[in-house]
This record gives C-alpha cells, sequence and structure tokens, in this order.
C-alpha cells in the first residue's frame, strides 16, 4: 500500500513567510511599546526634575511668600506639600489662624492618604481652640482620635480634649478619657500626663447618703458604712434543747 509523500518544513522560510504576513502588526506594536517607554522615562525624568526643584526652592523659604510660592509652581510634589505645613505654622505664628486653617484645609483636599492628615488636623483644632471656638475645637479632637486610633496624634487629641472638659466642668467625661489613655496608650508618652490630669481632677462623688467624718464625699467613712456591710457581733452557738451547758474549766490545782 503506498504511503503519503512526507512534506517537509523549513523554518526559516516559515519565518519570512510569518513576517511577510504580520510586519505591519508587529512594527505597530513595537512603536506603541517603545513610545510607552519613552514616553515613562520621560515622566520620570520630569517627576523627578520637579521633585528635585521644588526641594531646593523649599530648602530656600524662609517666609510666608516663600512657601506660598512652593505651593504655586510646586503643589503636587512632596516639598508642595510640606510647604502646606509650614505656610501654615508661619500663618499661626503670626496670629492668623483663620488664614491658617484655610492653608491646612487645602492641604487635607489635596492629599487625602498623606501621613501627616491627623497632623494637619490637630493644628486645625488648635486654631480653632485660639479662636475661642471650643466645641468646634473639641469635636474636631474628637474624630482626629476616632478617625486615626492607631496614630502617634491619637492619644494627644484624647488629651487636649480634657482641658476643654474640664473648663465645661465635666469632670466625669475628662476622667474618662484618662482612664482611656491609661489603658489603652499607656506606652505612649501621653500616659503620664494621663496620671497628673487624673490625679487633678476631683474624686467621683459617692451615692447619696454616704459620707466620710469630715463631710466630704471623698470615701465613705467608720460611721458612714451603709447599713447592709455592717457586720453583726458574733453571738455563740445555740444549746440543743434537754443538754445543759458546759461547765467551765476547773482550775488546775
Amino acid at each position: 500500500m503506498p504511503t503519503a509523500p512526507t512534506i517537509s518544513r523549513d523554518p526559516t522560510l516559515e519565518a519570512h513567510v510569518f513576517w511577510y504576513r504580520f510586519r505591519n502588526e508587529i512594527l505597530a506594536t513595537i512603536g506603541i511599546v517603545l513610545v510607552a517607554l519613552i514616553g515613562y522615562g520621560g515622566y520620570r525624568f520630569y517627576s523627578n526634575h520637579r521633585e528635585s526643584a521644588a526641594a531646593d526652592l523649599l530648602g530656600n523659604a524662609k517666609t510666608t511668600q516663600q512657601y506660598q510660592q512652593v505651593i504655586d509652581h510646586y503643589g503636587d510634589t512632596n516639598a508642595g506639600a510640606t510647604a502646606y505645613l509650614l505656610l501654615a505654622q508661619a500663618q499661626r505664628s503670626e496670629g492668623k489662624f483663620s488664614e491658617s486653617n484655610n492653608t491646612l484645609q487645602a492641604f487635607v483636599d489635596k492629599n487625602l492618604k498623606h501621613e501627616f492628615i491627623p497632623t494637619a488636623r490637630m493644628a486645625i483644632a488648635a486654631n480653632l481652640e485660639s479662636m475661642g471656638k471650643v466645641d468646634e475645637a473639641l469635636a474636631t479632637y474628637q474624630r482626629v482620635a476616632a478617625d486615626y486610633p492607631k496614630s502617634f496624634d491619637a492619644p494627644m487629641a484624647l488629651i487636649m480634649q480634657v482641658s476643654i472638659l474640664k473648663a465645661k466642668k465635666q469632670d466625669d467625661a475628662a476622667r474618662r478619657i484618662c482612664e482611656t489613655v491609661l489603658t489603652q496608650y499607656r506606652e505612649s508618652i501621653w500616659a503620664s500626663e494621663a496620671m497628673r490630669e487624673l490625679r487633678s481632677l476631683k474624686p467621683p462623688a459617692l451615692p447619696p447618703g454616704v459620707t466620710n467624718p469630715a463631710g466630704s464625699t471623698a470615701g465613705p467613712g467608720p460611721g458612714n458604712v451603709p447599713p447592709m456591710l455592717v457586720r453583726p457581733p458574733s453571738a455563740p452557738p445555740p444549746v440543743p434543747s434537754g443538754a445543759s451547758p458546759a461547765a467551765p474549766p476547773k482550775p488546775k490545782p
């Protein structure tokens, strides 16, 4: 029975045929890759150049006008973000608390994931407190502590609430915050401040009718123990019926 003839393939010839049939597509793909690489390299060069220029300009900035210049020209760089914070601090030093808060809010809006967002909000609260807007400052401190519980600023935000609550005669709330710092942030540098504040607070009031001998509510005195806590004197055990009480022992000769 005759067998089918074997067809030999030439790899070189097949490669030429493939190139001839798809040369336009191959060239287009290579061109796209080259353009992408050139574009990425140019972007990195441009970004690095901007970052370097911004850092140099920020390093020489000393006044509010110079910080603003860094923001105007390089606001989208790391140096530009830092310039916002330095400008806000300079404005606060000049007593321009409202302008400082505007700068800080602009920093927050443009750098939503920046590591210094909690710090910026703490500065906003401090400016509000300096402007006499105590309730707004208290609310801002509370949000920082709630939104960033793992940050360095969280225990400080709690401690800053204590003085405001003490001024508002809310000692119980201030005491709870100090206890929170001592339990949740006992390893932080603010734990000692929480202890100091806790000692300065008045002790909690005792239940009505319970006072110490001096008349204060610091704690119950020996003569003011509630009736349910007074233990009656022990009595001798009862004698079974029909039995005579035991006679006292005779003295030894």
